[in-house]
């Protein structure tokens, strides 16, 4: 949501394909970047982890003239470009030719979040042949393979105030969400209490007591039956985390809930290394500290200028750096835990953007998802906000015709048109590596009650059947449980209870919803929107008011 919220073994071989070339790159602010062209003469198709080593496999329709007859496998960190990094592999170059080399996981010359090139001999100087690939079967060296608390989509946004008063049990909730910023858990040697956490040969520290609360609020929910998400975050706060802050995200006198987590420099990415990689192995179901399945990298990562702040307004810029990040986040954490699965971010402003400082939603999932294919198809989900249009409209069922289409170039996408967000992840292009549509998480949506509880009541209604009808759907996060004092000063009532706890008629109708009351729940609902409600999703009936939000 915008402005008005301060919002975390052995695999056969497989196969991948990337054409390349070898000039590309454009320096854009302090980040560089390569732009796929044609020309590149080398692939390479996968790699995999394979035991202790890595398998690296190279193909070449044209094998390109070299000095000596060599390929070279270049392993890089996330911010170098080019053949800068350690040359891990040296085999003959050919058309088909698989190289291997140490995985070296937890060690200072660890490859596991690295991602590989290969590079030739040329007049004596190295010339980069093939685009860049990561590992992509991370969970082969997973330690832990916690068996996931899947029991159903509805959930809520978590209030840790709340979690005693036994309103989650009675809303019948299946899956909780939770912000979590890295500032709070970071800490420093000289911190009495902080855990140490030995990574890639380094040591690094955790807050004792901001962690101890983490294991016993997770290991609560979970015995409650409750899945877990995390949306990790990055409020560029903390005496112990600024290493984790993008140097171009402390560029310019800005003021944001969010900055982009830093991947320009080894200190940065080493530190995000270890702290992913605490996480993962930490909330993996272990004993006394809880399980945690889902991991979403940022908030709303296209709204640069509010949760993904860089002072670049390039989206290739800007995608580039989340995409390095989203690399580290998932192969660390998958190494931990193999059956944590991680979302990326993004909001309903598909077409249109309010703020001229973000980005579109759908050319954000465009380009994350041309990176992700380029460098290495993996298992990524998506995570997104369809909010109504605008936030504070009061009907999910009924929105405004100038903002609400029932086309992929419509304005925005809400629960009334996510159906065509669905339809998009089912293209070719955005299948996961087993040729299946992703997870879709529906991780934050609320429904305003400023305008009459009634109109509240039935769009909570009408977002969970719809999404329950939406089988890639794996999660409904309702936002929120009680009432923001701020958001309300934008007629954002977003409760299902009042300021003083006393509870709206949307929180029965949504306790009901997924239980044997549901029939109850849809009748009210029927009879607020003038239509039986199970016909206006089966059928898929869209109904659109003139106008620009203005209620009516």
């Amino acid at each position: 949501m915008r402005n008005v919220k301060r919002k975390m073994g052995k695999l056969m071989k497989t196969v991948l394909v990337a054409a390349a070339i070898f000039v590309a790159g454009t320096l854009a602010g302090q980040e560089q970047m390569h732009v796929q062209a044609a020309g590149r003469p080398v692939e390479i198709k996968s790699c995999l982890i394979s035991g202790d080593d890595v398998l690296c496999m190279i193909e070449a329709k044209n094998v390109p003239s070299s000095d000596d007859g060599k390929y070279y496998v270049y392993a890089n960190e996330v911010y170098e470009d080019g053949p800068e990094g350690e040359i891990v592999a040296t085999v003959d170059a050919e058309s088909s030719v698989t190289a291997d080399f140490p995985l070296n996981y937890n060690t200072e010359d660890s490859n596991l979040s690295r991602k590989f090139l290969i590079a030739v001999k040329r007049g004596g100087q190295m010339m980069q042949v093939s685009d860049e690939h990561y590992i992509t079967n991370p969970e082969e060296a997973a330690e832990f393979t916690s068996e996931r608390m899947s029991t159903g989509i509805k959930g809520i946004l978590l209030d840790t105030t709340r979690v005693l008063d036994g309103d989650l049990e009675d809303l019948g909730v299946q899956q909780v969400i939770y912000n979590l910023s890295v500032d709070e858990l970071c800490s420093g040697a000289d911190v009495p209490g902080a855990i140490s956490f030995d990574y890639n040969g380094k040591t690094y520290y955790f807050n004792h007591e901001i962690v101890t609360h983490y294991d016993q609020l997770f290991k609560l929910l979970n015995e409650k039956g409750m899945q877990i998400t995390v949306v990790l975050l990055n409020r560029g706060e903390g005496a112990y985390s600024q290493d984790l802050v993008h140097p171009m995200a402390k560029e310019g006198d800005v003021d944001c809930p969010g900055y982009a987590l830093n991947v320009a420099d080894e200190e940065g990415v080493s530190h995000l290394k270890a702290v992913c990689a605490f996480l993962g192995q930490r909330y993996s179901g272990r004993v006394d500290c809880g399980q945690i399945d889902n991991w979403i990298v940022g908030n709303e990562v296209n709204a640069r200028t509010e949760w993904w702040y860089m002072n670049s307004t390039s989206l290739d810029v800007n995608v580039n750096v989340y995409v390095k990040a989203f690399r580290i986040m998932y192969n660390e954490m998958k190494a931990m835990n193999a059956n944590v699965q991680i979302y990326n971010s993004i909001d309903q402003e598909w077409n249109r953007k309010s703020n001229p400082g973000s980005f579109l939603a759908k050319e954000y999932l465009d380009k994350f998802n041309y990176y992700m294919n380029r460098e290495g198809n993996v298992d990524w989900g998506l995570s997104y906000h369809p909010y109504n249009s605008p936030l504070y409209d009061p009907y999910a069922w009924n929105g405004p015709a100038v903002w609400v289409k029932q086309n992929i170039s419509t304005p925005y996408i809400t629960m009334q048109n996510v159906d065509i967000l669905i339809d998009y992840m089912h293209e070719d292009k955005f299948l996961n590596p087993s040729g299946d549509v992703r997870s879709i998480s529906l991780a934050e949506i609320g429904f305003t009650s400023y305008f009459g509880e009634e109109k509240q009541e039935a769009s909570v209604a009408y977002g969970y059947l719809k999404a329950a009808s939406l089988p890639d759907v794996d999660a409904f996060m309702l936002f929120r449980l009680t009432d923001d004092a701020h958001e309300m000063e934008s007629k954002l009532s977003l409760g299902i209870e009042d300021l003083d706890g006393n509870k709206k008629p949307a929180y029965d109708i949504y306790k009901n919803l997924g239980t044997g009351n549901e029939a109850e729940a849809k009748e009210r609902a029927s009879e607020i929107i003038g239509m039986d409600i199970d016909e206006m999703i089966e059928d898929n009936i869209v109904w659109t008011r003139s106008g620009d939000g203005v209620v009516q």
